[in-house]
Parts: structure tokens; C-alpha cells; sequence
């Protein structure tokens, strides 16, 4: 197909056509074989075909997809070798890009609120038990169940205690709720904000249309999440990640089987979503990676050994990039072998043994043809980007934030009225009825028997009368009423 993505060439080229792009993908190697290059150099030529792209920048080097190429002399050479500039019409240019960051430090803030992480992915977040993701579902339903919006990480905390505060209610109706539990909650919740996961939840709530925006020319927006600092707390990372796949699954209409994606998603460094996950989150991830077709996603994993994506998952993974492997340990051994079996073979290939022996910026590739089955390896150069290799400069960075499409639309935070502002109010006006309950009622005078009670005012006159009366009674028994009205006294 003459629109079709080239990959790199060896004995004949290895394309992925653009109405299979969406059966997902790998791509994988060792540590500095040249897999960076390849998921740029495909993230560019989905781009130019007018595909948006969502990439994890995890080293840091991913933005110079910004830029345009032609500083590099390696790059030189493979475009004159490849003969692109005959075959494809190689040129050097930059993709159209808008930064994104969890942080709000090198890209517009990326949010979602509790409600829409859900519970599932939210223990998984936290690390927390069985037990543990009990209380935290009975927290959801709760809330659900009473209107309470859970949008930033202090609504979930007033959420437990609300829940911890009520355990007797709700015992009969969701089970027990300790105290022990929601206060393990709430510690890893106070881990979770020492690592700045708090940025994460919170409004404005991320819109995915502003990840599937095209340029005036009609390029595809590549979208670069600078993961660089998020790497470090693997966890946020991961869950971060395999939610956006879960609400574009979840909100994207169904489209069969498109000419090309709406959107190709890389998630690198993928081996971080499956270290130590329960299998009902695998079973989530499988689910999605095999329905998100459908919707017109395609979902490329990027790590370092395919035995580190599991078996029912890697099976839905039809293009594939291998670049080396080393084989020193015996487990290295084993990925080599693994690898070489996910391939159609080629009689003229030994896989096996060219996996060790690729150097950087070659690798093994196979991909759908038109009936959607897997052509027989190949072993090639891969093309480069015409895109720069490598960072950007914080002066370039900087204009890219004040020219993109969505400038000022995330980086003020929202905090409207949910369930920590709800909760709070009911707390007061609880605590203002018990204060009320708890003061003595005001004595209560009745001027006879039957006679109805005396306001306030109505008690101060009759005591005065009374007082007044006392006065008049005590002058006229001394002979002095007359004095007391200012008339002349009698001898």
C-alpha cells in the first residue's frame, strides 16, 4: 500500500498498513538497541497520516518530535542507505505537539477525579488488600447512593470517616467496617500525596477530545506526557496510564473496522502496569486491549522483554518490533526463545539466533497483511524520524505551551461544592442540634393556674409592677406618699 506505514527494509520492506494499525502492537529490546528511535519513527508517520498519538516521555527525549530533524549524521546515512527520499518522500519536519504533565511542570496539568478512577484502579493505586478494597467499594456506593461527589483526594478522606463514623448503620446492609481498615486508607493516602498523586484528582477533569486534535494541515496532535519524574512512583504511573485506555475504551463510539485509527496509544515501559497486578486487573487490561479495536485504538506496548507482557494480552499484539536481546543469564535465554516463537517463521531467518546478534537500530518485524494475518519475520534497518532525536530546550518547550490549542484551559484548578463540603455542613448542623438539645429550656412563669406562658417581655413588666408596687405600698405605710409624688409632706 502506498500509504502504509514503513517500519525499515531489509531483503523487502515491512510496512503496517493503516486499516491494521489498529490490531495493536509491541516493541521491544534491550536497553539502548534503538526502541525509542522506532516508537518515535512511528508515532511520526502516524501523525503525518493525520492520526493522533498519545506517548508516555519517559527519558525525556520523546519532545524533540517537535522539532525537525537533520542534525544528526547516523539519521544521514540510514535515509541515504533506505534510499527514503526516493521511496517515501523523506524529509525533515517537525509533528505537531502539546506537552502534557500529571506535575503541571513541563506540560498543561493532566486530571481526573476519584469518581472516574473508580475503585478497582484506585486500590490498585494504593496497594491495597482485599479487605482494604472492601471498605473502599462500600465508600463508593455510599457516596453514590447519596448524591456525594468524590472529586479530589480530601472528598474520599471525608468519605471514610463519614463511613468509619456510620460503620454500625451500614453494618447490616454492606458488611463490617474497622477502623483499622479505613485508617490503612488513609496513611496510603498520605504516601500517595507525599508523592504528588494528589495533582492527579481534581478539576478541570482531562476532556479526550483535546487528545484527538488535528493541525490546520490535517497532521495528527502527538500528544508527549513528560513521565520523566512520574516514573519514579511506578504505580501512579502504570494506573495513571491504564486508566486513560479505560475511558477512552469507555467513551469512544464503536466504529468496526476503520481505514485507519482515530487514535494510536504507546504505553511504555509496560512491563510497570503488570509487576505484581491481581489477575482481576489483568483480565481488565486483556478486556480492553481486545474491545478498544473496535472503537478505532490501537495500543502499541513498549518494554524491554516480551515475557514481560502476559501471554493472553501479547496474543492480541499483531504487528511486532524486536529489536536485540542479550542472552547472558539464563533467563535471558529463555526471553530469546520466547520472542523468537511469537514470530511466523522465515525459512531463510534463523530468529533465535538473530536476536542476539542485531545491532542497534535494526531489528525483527512482522506485521498483518490485508487479511489481518502475520507476515513472515523479516530482519531490517529501521527507518528514522525526520523529527530531532533527542530533548528540547526549555525556551522551546515554553512556546509550545503558549501556542497550543488548549493554553489555559487546565492549569486553574476548580474546587466546587462535593462530598467533603456536603459532609462538613451535615457535621455542623448535627453538632449546632446537639448543642441545642443539650442547653436547659428557659423556666417558664405563670401567673395562675392554667394561665398561658409569659414571653420574655411580658415577665419584665410584671416584675416591674411588682417592684414598683412594693415601693408604694412601703411609703404609704411610713406616711410618705406624698414625698414620693413630690407633694408637701403633713406634720
Amino acid at each position: 500500500m502506498t500509504d502504509a506505514i514503513l517500519v525499515g527494509k531489509g531483503e523487502r520492506p515491512v510496512l503496517i498498513r493503516p486499516d491494521m494499525a489498529n490490531r495493536h502492537g509491541l516493541v521491544a529490546g534491550a536497553t539502548g538497541t534503538g526502541k525509542t528511535v522506532t516508537l518515535q519513527r512511528l508515532a511520526e508517520r502516524f501523525s503525518r497520516r493525520g492520526v493522533p498519538v498519545f506517548v508516555a516521555d519517559v527519558k525525556g527525549d520523546l519532545a524533540g518530535i517537535s522539532q525537525a530533524g537533520g542534525d544528526s549524521d547516523k539519521v544521514a546515512e540510514r535515509v541515504a542507505a533506505l534510499d527514503l527520499a526516493r521511496s517515501e518522500g523523506f524529509a525533515y519536519a517537525p509533528c505537531p505537539v502539546t506537552c502534557w504533565d500529571l506535575f503541571g511542570e513541563q506540560g498543561h496539568p493532566v486530571r481526573t477525579t476519584i469518581s472516574e478512577m473508580g475503585p478497582l484502579l484506585l486500590a490498585r493505586l494504593l496497594e491495597l488488600n482485599d479487605v482494604q478494597e472492601g471498605v473502599l467499594n462500600i465508600c463508593f456506593r455510599v457516596a453514590d447512593d447519596n448524591g456525594l461527589l468524590l472529586l479530589d483526594l480530601k472528598d474520599l478522606r471525608a468519605m471514610l470517616n463519614h463511613v468509619a463514623e456510620n460503620a454500625a448503620a451500614l453494618r447490616t446492609t454492606f458488611g463490617n467496617v474497622s477502623s483499622a481498615s479505613v485508617g490503612a486508607i488513609q496513611r496510603r493516602l498520605l504516601t500517595l500525596e507525599t508523592q504528588g498523586g494528589d495533582r492527579l484528582f481534581g478539576e478541570p477533569a482531562l476532556d479526550l477530545q483535546d487528545l484527538m486534535r488535528r493541525d490546520a494541515a490535517g497532521h495528527g496532535m502527538v500528544n508527549v506526557l513528560a513521565a520523566d519524574k512520574l516514573i519514579r512512583s511506578p504505580q501512579l504511573y502504570a494506573t495513571f496510564l491504564l486508566w486513560l485506555l479505560s475511558e477512552l475504551f469507555e467513551q469512544l463510539p464503536e466504529l468496526g473496522d476503520p481505514d485507519q485509527p482515530v487514535l494510536v496509544f504507546f504505553f511504555d515501559e509496560a512491563h510497570l502496569l503488570f509487576d505484581g497486578a491481581p489477575d482481576v486487573l489483568v483480565d481488565t487490561v486483556e478486556q480492553v486491549v481486545r474491545l478498544i479495536r473496535s472503537k478505532g485504538v490501537g495500543v502499541y506496548f513498549v518494554t524491554q522483554n516480551p515475557m514481560d507482557v502476559p501471554d493472553r494480552v501479547l496474543g492480541q499484539l499483531g504487528n511486532r518490533v524486536q529489536h536485540a536481546l542479550r542472552a547472558y543469564t539464563p533467563r535471558d535465554q529463555k526471553a530469546v526463545r520466547v520472542a523468537a516463537q511469537t514470530f511466523r517463521q522465515n525459512p531463510d531467518l534463523d530468529t533465535e539466533a538473530a536476536i542476539t546478534a542485531l545491532g542497534v537500530g535494526e531489528a525483527l518485524a512482522s506485521t498483518l497483511d490485508a487479511e489481518g494475518i502475520p507476515g513472515v519475520v523479516e530482519r531490517i534497518k529501521v527507518a528514522p524520524p525526520g523529527s530531532r532525536l533527542g530533548p528540547i530546550t526549555v525556551a522551546e518547550r515554553q512556546a509550545l505551551l503558549a501556542a497550543s490549542p488548549v493554553a489555559g484551559v487546565y492549569e486553574q484548578t476548580l474546587d466546587r461544592d462535593s462530598a467533603y463540603e456536603t459532609l462538613k455542613l451535615m457535621a455542623e448542623q448535627a453538632a449546632r442540634a446537639a448543642e441545642a438539645a443539650a442547653e436547659p429550656p428557659p423556666p417558664v412563669r405563670r401567673s395562675r393556674p392554667g394561665a398561658t406562658p409569659q414571653t420574655p417581655l411580658e415577665a419584665f413588666a410584671v416584675s416591674a409592677m411588682r417592684s414598683l408596687g412594693t415601693q408604694l405600698g412601703r411609703q404609704l405605710a411610713r406616711g410618705k406618699l406624698g414625698s414620693l409624688f413630690g407633694g408637701p409632706r403633713r406634720r
